[in-house]
């Protein structure tokens, strides 16, 4: 529990605006949802809270220095701490801390998560960016250590294409085992993570009354149900079949890697209305956007231009400009449209596809085999679309994986 005497000015500062930019979600949700003051006090004072572990290992690499500790740092995650005999105290308690796998963990549940998302193809991607990242641009406070890391002035085209990675790695067969490559890359992002913390708070420009630290626990929650809950409410909203083990199978996994990336597991969620009323809570105690929103958002609307297509792309770039707008349409309204200094589009794209993409995803349902089909299917198309991110270059981690895509990436 944090110590500092009152949450960020931030806090709840625009309530009716941050409940309009909830409305939507506020309609799948039941009951009385309303934070009580014990919740509302707990995510005030969570705007003060880091990732105690990972920032341990952040002050030890600065003081060893990042030449020789990432050295030590990458050998200790690819091996273990038998790879590292002599790992500092630091690193020693990042590892045994994270290897250790939580009771609740099931393996099985988070391989069917896994592959319901490669069901999901390069539709499941596109909802993603577009719900899960561009709509969060309109939380102004959380834009705030993106803009001060020079995000802007790096490219979206490629922090986009290091986050697609990453969520790749994420999702593939046992990616999240202890060998497999979504872990360890997860481990290393949450260590940028923390770097990047450090780095932030101590600049001038950080006005840590209003914006509390950077990349705290509510701003790393906002991400992981990004992920997750966002996701499948985006998935369902165009005509992806989703059942109820598919959504628990998703849920689960990303508790896990939301609690490995050092979420807080009082933060986290298995069952999905639950991450709906987290969400709500977050969504209203966030800042309202801002021209970082705008920024943001307005570069992100370019990115398809920015791919590399092996061809046709003076088509395929606008097209996809064109589809991506629309999707947004669907997920912020009018009103966040504005939010996001993006221009006037309609639902087209969501409103030609529907009904064929809801036929199809209940058919597969039905068919034998179907289901494993879809899977194979979408997760080799996801593949496939690599390369047109990257441009034939080797795919890496942001240092901003969760920072709030991108941000977290």
């Amino acid at each position: 529990m944090s110590e500092w005497p009152r949450p960020p000015f931030r806090h709840g500062s625009d309530l009716r605006t941050t409940r309009r930019m909830a409305r939507q979600l506020r309609w799948t949700l039941r009951g009385n949802i309303e934070p009580d003051h014990r919740t509302w006090a707990d995510l005030g004072a969570a705007l003060w809270d880091g990732d105690p572990l990972a920032d341990e290992v952040a002050a030890w690499l600065l003081r060893e220095g990042m030449a020789t500790g990432r050295i030590i740092l990458e050998r200790a995650i690819e091996g273990g701490l038998e790879a590292v005999p002599d790992a500092p105290p630091e690193l020693q308690r990042f590892l045994r801390e994270t290897e250790a796998v939580p009771s609740w963990v099931d393996p099985a549940l988070m391989r069917d998560g896994a592959r319901f998302l490669h069901s999901t193809g390069l539709h499941g991607m596109m909802v993603l960016r577009d719900a899960g990242l561009m709509a969060g641009y309109q939380a102004g406070a959380i834009n705030q250590t993106l803009v001060m890391t020079g995000a802007l002035q790096k490219g979206v085209q490629r922090r986009i294409a290091e986050t697609t990675s990453w969520w790749m790695d994420c999702t593939a067969d046992d990616g999240m085992s202890r060998q497999g490559r979504g872990f360890k890359a997860t481990l290393k992002v949450r260590v940028m993570h923390a770097l990047v913390r450090a780095s932030v708070r101590n600049r001038p420009a950080w006005d840590a009354d209003w914006l509390g630290l950077p990349i705290n626990q509510v701003d790393m929650q906002a991400t992981y149900l990004g992920f997750s809950v966002v996701h499948l409410l985006a998935l369902r909203a165009t005509g992806v079949v989703v059942s109820a083990h598919d959504a628990r199978a998703v849920m689960h996994l990303w508790r896990y890697i939301g609690w490995l990336m050092g979420v807080e597991p009082r933060w986290l969620y298995d069952d999905e209305m639950a991450g709906r009323i987290g969400l709500y809570h977050n969504v209203i105690s966030q800042a309202p956007p801002d021209s970082s929103s705008v920024a943001l958002g307005r570069a992100l609307m370019d990115e398809p231009l920015q791919r590399h297509y092996p061809w046709g792309g003076a088509v395929r770039g606008p097209f996809n400009k064109a589809r991506h707008l629309s999707l947004v349409r669907l997920f912020v309204g009018r009103r966040g449209m504005k939010h996001l200094g993006l221009p006037p589009s309609s639902v087209w794209y969501p409103a030609l596809t529907l009904l064929p993409r809801l036929a199809w995803t209940a058919a597969h349902r039905v068919w034998p085999g179907g289901l494993q089909q879809m899977a194979r299917r979408g997760r080799a198309a996801q593949e496939a679309y690599l390369p047109i991110m990257f441009g034939g270059r080797q795919p890496g981690v942001a240092p901003t994986v969760a920072v709030a895509d991108d941000r977290a990436h």
